[in-house]
């Protein structure tokens, strides 16, 4: 077990002499340094963005140390704390066990008294492991086929939660090698998907924000060029992810649609698998193929179908698809080609004013504000999501076309 750690010591000397301490020790490993007693959000996300298991906090003010440690015990129950201070003084020791802290380490820091302090906060995080927010709001956008818009909709969607107060949100293009989201937004970023995922074993706050691009308010995980060779094993995807969830508030995921294993790692990930389809007939069958193939690997309940494009003259409408495919539709958006022609074209996502843009953006909102029924019979719950869509109205059911 490598205990994942970080220092928060606005002494510099102190914090550099606690560093060198720990560096040949192989069992911790230091994501983060503080300069200063950072507090509230900038606290909780340093603890959050290494997946930190410890804190060393130095009691160089006791007022601030001891505010940091409540804040600690509250918003991050179980995270361990060792106090740090450049003496052994009593008085600080007697501040620091006031705190409820149960370690104290002071300078100089000899191997003896760092392993002495590492073995007991593993014994307590053995006993009670440390409780760090992670987000659930995690949706997979799997295509029934290429070209039936999942990226786009991953894309707007994604930018309409990013539009949204203190919901920070991630969009990552899984589709490796036809991975359009860079193409879409004009992005010349030079790292990509396969970058973040070598690192993700080491992963964290400091090195994270030089992987991801920025599109106003949304951070974007591209899927750099087209490389056939890339391979992903699953376990790193699993390390990305959970570092992912300490990180956003909100995360979409662009999948291929190839069902790779570290695509079905991400699904098993997801609060909701969105299984984006048109109403042509190939489409439809290879959605039913596809949550059949969920359905094999117990994702089934979090499936839901999109039906994209639709108009007054497709074959099918809602319920005759929930019928044929046994998902329910979550909703049913419009073809408005050109819209989306001129988003692509110009690099930008959908007018915010468009009606799509505008179905897209409640659509979003209705993912993360209430959540979806959970799917049985078909068209449970149906009214209740397919009222935010005008297009439903207009879908005329016709006589289902002979497979």
């Amino acid at each position: 077990m490598i205990l994942r750690s970080v220092i928060i010591c606005p002494d510099s000397q102190l914090s550099q002499a606690l560093q060198d301490g720990l560096a040949p020790i192989a069992a911790v490993r230091v994501g983060r340094t503080l300069n200063r007693y950072a507090a509230g959000a900038e606290l909780i996300q340093a603890i959050r963005g290494t997946g930190a298991q410890l804190v060393f906090l130095s009691f160089q003010d006791v007022e601030q140390a001891r505010k940091l440690a409540r804040q600690i015990e509250q918003d991050a129950p179980g995270v361990q704390i060792v106090g740090v201070y450049h003496e052994y003084d009593p008085a600080v020791l007697l501040e620091i066990m006031r705190s409820g802290l149960r370690e104290f380490l002071a300078y100089p820091f000899e191997r003896a008294s760092l392993m002495e302090s590492l073995s007991h906060v593993k014994a307590m995080l053995e006993r009670n492991p440390a409780a760090v927010a992670a987000t659930e709001d995690v949706f997979s956008f799997l295509p029934a086929k290429p070209g039936v818009g999942a990226s786009t909709l991953a894309l707007n969607m994604s930018v309409a939660w990013s539009r949204r107060r203190e919901q920070k949100t991630l969009l990552t293009d899984l589709d490796l090698n036809s991975g359009t989201i860079r193409f879409f937004l004009n992005l010349n970023h030079p790292y990509s998907v396969g970058d973040a995922i070598e690192r993700a074993h080491e992963m964290d706050d400091s090195l994270w924000p030089a992987m991801v691009a920025r599109y106003e308010e949304l951070d974007v995980l591209h899927a750099g060029r087209i490389n056939p060779n890339v391979r992903i094993d699953p376990a790193q995807i699993t390390d990305l992810v959970a570092f992912l969830r300490r990180a956003y508030s909100i995360l979409a995921f662009d999948l291929s649609g190839n069902l790779e294993r570290y695509s079905v790692e991400i699904m098993r990930e997801s609060k909701q698998i969105l299984v984006v389809c048109t109403t042509e007939v190939a489409a439809l069958h290879l959605a039913r193929e596809k949550i059949g193939f969920l359905r094999d690997h117990g994702l089934a309940e979090r499936a839901r179908l999109v039906l994209n494009r639709v108009s007054k003259h497709s074959v099918l409408n809602a319920a005759e698809v929930e019928e044929l495919i046994g998902a329910p539709v979550v909703a049913t958006l419009a073809n408005d080609y050109h819209s989306v022609a001129r988003s692509i074209s110009s690099g930008q996502c959908l007018a915010p004013g468009s009606d799509l843009g505008k179905q897209l953006a409640r659509f979003a909102d209705s993912l993360v504000e209430a959540p979806a029924p959970a799917s049985g019979s078909p068209g449970g719950g149906k009214k209740k999501f397919l009222e935010f869509f005008t297009v439903a109205a207009n879908a005329v059911p016709l006589q289902r076309r002979a497979r």
